[in-house]
């Protein structure tokens, strides 16, 4: 047999290298083409966050357990701070991370400002509240009128501030008395009832100019309603993301017509107070904040140009419900702390003793001498995160966030957890140590405490968080100097929480006793 090497140069093998040759460099110069032409295509395009395969139908709900701020944590480990989960058809991106959620929410604070269209948010009071509201001028308005009177309410020594530390102080008082009586006898109870009331009271005197007994049968129906649509809006979001939900019995379905009744039936509550201050108004005497909105939006100038009446109601809205819910668990969990910490409930009482004495309360002016007070307040925050997860946003306009393109109506998740539990930012951050707020002289350091995200940041910040900060000092200074908090010795503490719109302790036991008989009994010796 003749070698192959020998037939080079002979007539057909010739004539087939020769046609040969041309192809395969044509068709190799084309791949080489074809790739670069893909790879400059490819950095053109918009790059999507990345994020775990959705499930068919449901997307990621299965995979977030009964704590979505701790898998979007552990999420984060893996996909980043920016990723992208299914729930439905929706696609979501969840922020996660102090700098991440800060560029998006403040350096881009308008392209975030936005709400998602579910139909669950216009059943709170009609769709027209700031909380809940979409973004857009009549908004703005709102938000304008209700920060400015709020600023009233919560500037150092002012009228209207001296007179809602007048109905913190009555509230505070007053819940002295009631621990003490369910105290009586060496008696344990779960204190969030009575917190939940003394704080509903305190909004009530705000906005209504009308505090309640603890016993009121209209009063105890309110704070029910309130403490059930903290355990239901979570099912509103949901059926939202998952309409088909409600197209067959199942407890998501129950609990969301719960909440659309729950609504319905708070803002004809608040209508029927509005009502009652409207016939009765008198513009040369602000009773309460109703009167101050009234003012504003029905007589004010340019009056229902921009915004109609029933902003008014929109407005109570927001302020009786975010800041009955919110303070209320965060006081709770003010208290579970003290008696699991007894040592530092001993530490924070001497410093009210010191600065404020025995003659006479604590008031707000005595702030500024407290800074291991604030440094408590700030990290019982901090620590519990109450507020794990913001109202979700939703994007007004395509956005680039840490090199990830995010469409405009792309609803947004804001994960507040991960900022204050960031092992980055903070010193072993499931330690309860109110210290790391106070700086080498003792004073409060104000770059930590601005690192506590509970309220949000952006143009969705919460209103109000001057008001809840300045109410839970009164209320923790004033319980701290007139009582001393005790556990059960028979009952292990834990800080287990139920989920919600807040993460509220499991219930716990406690027993109150007076420092002012104390002292007398100390003195008598």
């Amino acid at each position: 047999m003749t070698p192959l090497s020998d037939l080079e140069g002979t007539g057909p093998w010739e004539d087939w290298r020769s046609s040969v040759h041309p192809a395969l460099m044509f068709s190799f110069v084309f791949l080489i083409c074809l790739g670069v032409c893909l790879w400059v295509r490819g950095r053109g395009q918009k790059k999507s966050p990345p994020g775990p395969i959705p499930w068919p139908l449901v997307g990621n709900a299965m995979q977030l357990g009964q704590m979505p701020h701790l898998t979007f944590c552990k999420m984060a480990h893996i996909y980043g701070n920016v990723f992208k989960i299914k729930l439905g058809a929706h696609n979501i991106v969840v922020l996660n991370g102090e700098s991440t959620i800060r560029q998006a929410l403040v350096k881009h604070s308008t392209e975030f400002a936005g709400r998602p269209n579910f139909p669950s948010f216009k059943v709170i009071s009609g769709g027209k509240t700031m909380a809940f509201g979409a973004y857009s001028d009549l908004w703005k308005a709102q938000k304008k009128i209700a920060h400015s009177t709020l600023r009233a309410f919560s500037t150092v020594n002012t009228e209207t501030t001296r007179l809602f530390e007048q109905h913190v102080a009555a509230e505070a008082e007053d819940l002295i008395q009631v621990f003490l009586r369910l105290s009586s006898g060496g008696e344990y109870f779960d204190p969030y009832h009575e917190c939940t009331v003394a704080i509903a009271n305190v909004i009530f005197a705000l906005c209504f100019g009308k505090r309640y007994s603890h016993d009121d049968l209209e009063f105890k129906a309110l704070v029910g309603r309130n403490d059930k649509f903290g355990k239901t809006v979570g099912s509103g979001s949901l059926v939202d993301l998952l309409p088909w939900l409600q197209c067959f019995p199942n407890p998501v379905r129950s609990l969301y017509q719960s909440f659309k009744d729950l609504n319905i039936e708070f803002f004809y509550f608040v209508k029927d107070k509005i009502n009652q201050h409207r016939e009765t108004y008198n513009p040369k005497v602000t009773r309460d904040m109703s009167d101050a909105f009234i003012g504003l939006i029905d007589h004010g100038e340019g009056a229902g140009e921009v915004l109609d009446k029933e902003y008014v109601e929109g407005t109570v809205t927001d302020l009786v419900g975010a800041g009955q819910d919110t303070n209320s668990v965060a006081l709770t969990w003010i208290i579970l702390l003290l008696i699991k910490y007894p040592h530092i409930q001993k530490k924070l009482q001497e410093e009210i003793d010191n600065v404020v004495g025995q003659d006479r309360m604590p008031t707000a002016e005595d702030r500024a001498q407290l800074p291991y007070v604030q440094a408590f307040i700030y990290e019982a925050m901090r620590f519990s995160s109450f507020v794990p997860m913001t109202i979700p946003h939703s994007t007004t306009r395509d956005v680039i966030i840490e090199g990830f393109h995010i469409p405009r109506n792309t609803i947004i998740f804001v994960n507040q957890w991960s900022v204050n539990h960031d092992v980055d930012k903070w010193r072993n951050p499931s330690q309860f140590q109110p210290e790391r707020f106070l700086d080498e002289n003792n004073q409060l350091n104000k770059d930590l405490i601005y690192g506590v995200l509970i309220f949000s940041v952006g143009k969705r910040r919460c209103i109000g968080d001057q008001l809840s900060m300045l109410q839970l000092f009164l209320f923790t200074s004033i319980l701290l100097h007139q009582c001393s908090f005790h556990s059960n010795p028979e009952e292990q503490l834990t800080m287990e929480y139920i989920t919600g719109l807040t993460l509220r302790p499991l219930p716990f036991g406690i027993s109150v006793r007076s420092r002012r008989l104390h002292r007398k009994q100390e003195t008598r010796y």
